[in-house]
Parts: C-alpha cells; structure tokens; sequence
C-alpha cells in the first residue's frame, strides 16, 4: 500500500470519530453546565479540554456559550469544528476513494451534504439536542457502512488505527474536562454535585447503562473511573481502544 493511501484511510477515519466526539464533547457541555451557575468559565473548561481553546481567543474577544458552542460546532476557522472534521474526512474519503467501498463513501458525502445543510447557519438552543443527535446518527451509519463492507485487510487496519487513536483520546479528554475544572477541591468528592457530573460524563460516552449493568445504580467516583479507563467491555474506554490498536497494528505486522 502506498503511504499516501495510508494516511489518507487513517486520517478519513480520524476525522469521522473527530467529528462525532465533538458533538460528545458539546453535550457534555450543556448537561454539565446545567450543575453549575458559570455558563461561561464552564464552556472555558469544555474548549481546553477539547483542545480548541487558543483558536476562539484568537477569533473572539470574550467566552460565550453561544459563541463557544458555535465555534466547536460548525466554525470552519476551528480546524477541530464538527463541520470542518467531516469535510477533511470527505476529502481524505476522496483521497482513497478506490480503496473504500460505494457504501462508505456514499455514507460519508451523504453526511456532509445533509449536515452542511443543518449546519449552514447557527444553532439555537432548541434546535441543537436535534443538530447533535443528527452529526452522531450519521457518524454511526459511516461506522456501520465501514464495518458491514470492508474486507478486513490492511485497508481496514489503518481505519480501526485511526478511529480507536482518535476515540481514546477523546475519552481521555471527556475526564479532563471532570477533574481538571470541574470539581473545584476535594472536599466534593462524593456530594450530589459530584455523582450528577460523573453521570453526565457517563451519558456522554454512551456509557451510563453499561456502568449500571456493571456496577448497579449507585455512582462512585472510582468505579467510574475504572468503567471508562479499564474495563476491557466498554468500547470507549482507553484499555478497549489500546488493545483494537494494537490488534490491528499486530495484523499490519503479519501481513
């Protein structure tokens, strides 16, 4: 396989997890702003942990939720926007295109033209639930398309490298967004405070009944973090994406 077809599957792949965990990150947001009295140093906290946090300083004067929430969702001067994540993976899907099946590509230019549709001007806050739910729904059907077509080859291991790369990352930074501003001393450890936050990060990553099955209904920081960190079952968490990377990296080896 040619380099450049390489980094064309891996960054595809990248881009289209990339453009779902934004959206994970902006509900993350909003559920765990309605905990706090501060909107803005709230959205300050999602923006860094996001990593997109000195690109708004460079573009807007003050913090905004709408402003904030804009600029993670649909700004094309972010380069990690929601919008801007699903165009590269279209053009890097273009890049590629004979190495992917009509299926994926037809699930990835049909995501980019209903969500440039949806996205074309700003999202209020009523609509945006619905905007969010949309950029997942399609992320999953390119996922689907990708899982229900390739042939598992080395094509097929630089897209799960890519994807699992990127979703690991995100989930490291969902627990940023937790422990790095969140809670603002340890003396609120445990408080009903604490347990709503640590559920919405839950719900977050799509993970809050599979913690249930796990754990049962009572919240507890450690076993939280557990869950998302190590639980070899919970397909976010960093021990289930390690081990599909270095699955794939293995069969790369073999082959």
């Amino acid at each position: 396989m040619l380099g450049k077809t390489a980094g064309g599957l891996y960054w595809m792949a990248r881009y289209r997890e990339r453009m779902e965990n934004m959206a994970r990150m902006i509900e993350a947001g909003q559920r765990i702003a309605l905990t706090r009295s501060d909107d803005d140093d709230e959205w300050k906290s999602v923006m860094q942990a996001a990593g997109a946090l000195d690109g708004y300083r460079a573009a807007h004067d003050a913090i905004a939720k709408d402003a904030a929430i804009d600029w993670m969702l649909r700004d094309r001067n972010n380069p990690s926007s929601v919008m801007s994540a699903l165009e590269d993976a279209r053009t890097n899907a273009k890049l590629v295109r004979t190495a992917i099946t009509r299926e994926v590509w037809e699930s990835i230019n049909s995501a980019w033209i209903s969500l440039k549709k949806v996205l074309a001007r700003k999202v209020g806050e009523r609509d945006l639930p619905e905007a969010l739910m949309m950029v997942r729904q399609r992320s999953s059907l390119i996922r689907g398309a990708m899982l229900g077509t390739m042939l598992r080859n080395d094509i097929y291991d630089f897209l799960r490298i890519g994807a699992y790369i990127e979703r690991a990352d995100n989930t490291a930074r969902i627990l940023d967004v937790k422990y790095y501003v969140l809670l603002p001393s340890s003396a609120g450890v445990g408080t009903s405070l604490d347990n709503a936050q640590w559920t919405s990060i839950l719900a977050s990553v799509s993970g809050l009944g599979g913690y249930r099955m796990t754990y049962g209904q009572q919240v507890r920081a450690a076993s939280i973090a557990q869950f998302l960190i190590r639980d070899r079952r919970m397909p976010r968490s960093l021990a289930f994406c390690c081990d599909a990377i270095l699955e794939n990296l293995r069969y790369l080896e073999k082959d």
